[in-house]
């Protein structure tokens, strides 16, 4: 063996070397997630859920930041611009994906700038409204709202957010007028809805669970592709006979696209062992969350699927960039 060739070799080797302690040796340091929407929001409570596990697993404290407005892109874009060192971290949902065609200038860009981690699980949508409109299943709302087309309106948690994209996707299977009502919460939607001054509402199961229990809400379907683990009686939109309406809300991990690879892989690894853990899941459970089993790999491509998917719904609904 050559000189030169030998150094090149034991030069590799160092590379390898200094990469696979960098991987060991994260997290050096605590570790900030951050959260673009209000403490005590499905996504919140997700993160803050698997943020205690990780914690123990990984030997450093993890702190919970958030960092709510402007549709979860203040959030998303401070994390786009931290150092990719693993120790920023962003739990967001499936409003990542419709950003990119309803706000103009974002500033970061959703597929250059940032890489999937993990999904934490799926969050699926339930159909919402009053017991006092006397309305019982999905084939009387939609024949209420053909009877007086655009008398009718549904709540959402702002113009493109996934309330909203899931509220036009039944819109436009169902081939009805109906009004969109905006809010800053779940529970302000929540709350109209209930006094029957806002007709429906494509609400979170975990928001929704206490209410139906209490019979303050009705529901009339699932919105996800599959019937709900937590509401197994219910049909979904797509059984109750509105076709091209299903919708389905998830929650995920991501992390700053220049973050080493064993540092991401790692991470997916222990955000995939703490989500198996008996307590997470059981929790997971309660909220009505369901398991998304993706690596990053197949997270990404999912992710690049879905922002071509909700372009077409966006431009097909109408809606106008922020």
């Amino acid at each position: 063996m050559s000189g030169k060739l030998g150094r090149s070799i034991a030069t590799l080797a160092l590379c390898a070397l200094h990469a696979g302690a960098g991987a060991q040796a994260w997290p050096a340091k605590s570790i900030r997630i951050i959260v673009p929407f209000t403490p005590g929001s499905g996504t919140d409570i997700m993160a803050r859920t698997v943020s205690e596990k990780l914690s123990l697993q990984l030997g450093q404290p993890i702190v919970i930041e958030n960092r709510p407005g402007a549709g979860g892109t203040i959030g998303t874009a401070l994390v786009a611009k931290a150092e990719p060192d693993g120790h920023t971290i962003l739990v967001h949902s499936s409003t990542y994906t419709v950003t990119p065609s309803t706000y103009a200038d974002l500033p970061y860009d959703t597929l250059r700038d940032l890489t999937g981690v993990a999904p934490l699980g799926l969050l699926p949508n339930v159909l919402v409204i009053a017991p006092s409109k006397g309305i019982r299943s999905v084939k009387e709302l939609v024949a209420a709202a053909k009877a007086k087309p655009g008398s009718m309106n549904s709540a959402s948690i702002g113009i493109g957010s996934g309330t909203h994209l899931n509220a036009e996707r039944f819109r436009l299977g169902a081939g009805i007028e109906v009004v969109n009502v905006p809010f800053k919460g779940t529970p302000e939607a929540l709350t109209e809805v209930m006094t029957g001054r806002v007709d429906y509402y494509f609400c979170p199961v975990n928001a929704a669970l206490p209410f139906l229990k209490d019979g303050k809400v009705r529901a009339l379907a699932v919105a996800s592709t599959k019937r709900s683990l937590a509401l197994p009686e219910l049909p979904t939109t797509l059984e109750a006979g509105v076709p091209d309406s299903d919708y389905n809300f998830w929650v995920g991990m991501f992390a700053p696209a220049k973050t080493p690879r064993e540092v991401v892989n790692r991470l997916y690894q222990e955000t995939a062992k703490a989500l198996r853990a008996a307590d997470v899941r059981e929790k997971m459970a309660r909220l009505g969350a369901e398991p998304m089993d993706y690596n990053p790999e197949q997270f990404n491509a999912y992710i690049r699927d879905e922002i071509a998917a909700n372009a077409a719904l966006v431009k097909a609904a109408g809606i106008k960039l922020e």
